[in-house]
């Protein structure tokens, strides 16, 4: 990727990513656009990443582990009263002149991996909804599970906007998000039972180890104090209810994989903010093969971030197929629509 795509990449991901989420990641992302020499750094990065998240991953990474330097003053994650973001940009600059090293190491092995849990706020009304549909135990696949937090949606409480709350709601760990739109999904009084979990991912991440632990939290943006929070809760559950995780190629390992689920059972194939870093040959497989899946098993395939920005739900009922567009969502899942009827 040559610079001019790089600077690209980072104008639209302060206007589109960052704006109204993060005014540090905003204002460093439009300097960084116009400036050579972090751009040409940024070309270190592996191919498919989404070079703004694993650029600022890697600082906030380094950062966390204890690398000293004036720039960590203007995290709010690390500091208590950070700095005014105004002179962010001369110190960034910096620290990546600084820790160039480091950072190369970075770009060229880590995967941008974020476990967001507050997307299961989604999730949950959609396994409630196939769950509607079939009235059978799930089967759950994750491609691009990285920790596997997202495959403990059962285990948390949600609740949206209303006195109401669903999921299991003894649980430590609570999740808030908004429906947009005139529609509201069926929330079930009990949720769907779970046959069998399993996460997939090219490089799993333990967290009981404590580079993969802070790599994770890395990836969390600086102002994001709920979300760390909602992490650390979710990290707790994981070590509580650990699940199976996998590593390799999950459009590779699919096939097998679904050959061993319990039988009787509905395959959820499912992956969030993951298939934009495939290669677009891996996506038609894995359409393939979900069809392939579809024509003796009732499999349901939700995904997002791979033909567009849309949430999708597309499955197969005994070979008959069915496709629908959930609607849009927040990246970081604070809010969702809802179309399906």
């Amino acid at each position: 990727m040559d610079k001019g795509q790089l600077s690209l990449r980072f104008k639209n991901f302060a206007e589109n990513e960052c704006r109204g989420s993060s005014k540090l990641y905003e204002f460093l992302s439009l300097s960084i656009s116009d400036d050579d020499q972090i751009l040409e750094l940024c070309a270190e990065a592996q191919d498919g990443q989404p070079v703004p998240n694993l650029l600022f991953g890697a600082v906030h990474y380094l950062l966390l582990n204890g690398k000293e330097h004036i720039l960590k003053e203007y995290y709010p994650s690390i500091t208590r009263n950070p700095r005014k973001i105004k002179e962010a940009f001369f110190h960034f600059k910096s620290f990546c002149e600084i820790y160039k090293n480091e950072i190369v190491v970075i770009l060229k092995n880590k995967l941008v991996q974020t476990n967001e849990v507050r997307r299961c706020a989604y999730l949950y009304p959609i396994f409630c909804y196939i769950y509607g549909r079939v009235e059978k135990p799930l089967s759950l696949v994750e491609i691009g599970t990285s920790a596997g937090l997202q495959l403990l949606w059962d285990k948390y409480s949600y609740s949206y906007g209303t006195n109401e709350t669903y999921g299991d709601t003894y649980s430590n760990v609570h999740i808030t998000s908004e429906i947009r739109g005139d529609k509201i999904p069926l929330f079930l009084q009990q949720n769907p039972p779970i046959a069998s979990k399993i996460g997939l991912d090219i490089h799993t991440n333990d967290l009981r180890n404590s580079e993969d632990y802070l790599w994770l939290k890395g990836l969390i943006w600086p102002e994001h104090q709920e979300r760390l929070d909602l992490f650390e809760s979710a990290v707790k559950m994981m070590r509580e209810n650990p699940v199976e995780l996998v590593e390799g190629d999950g459009v590779a390992l699919l096939t097998n994989v679904v050959k061993k689920l319990p039988k009787g059972t509905a395959i959820c194939i499912f992956h969030t903010h993951v298939a934009n870093q495939m290669p677009e040959e891996s996506r038609y497989e894995l359409v393939e093969k979900i069809k392939e899946i579809g024509s003796t098993n009732d499999v349901f395939h939700i995904y997002n971030n791979m033909w567009d920005r849309n949430l999708h739900l597309d499955y197969y009922i005994k070979g008959v197929e069915h496709r629908g567009i959930i609607g849009e969502t927040d990246g970081h899942g604070r809010w969702f629509e809802w179309n399906l009827d």
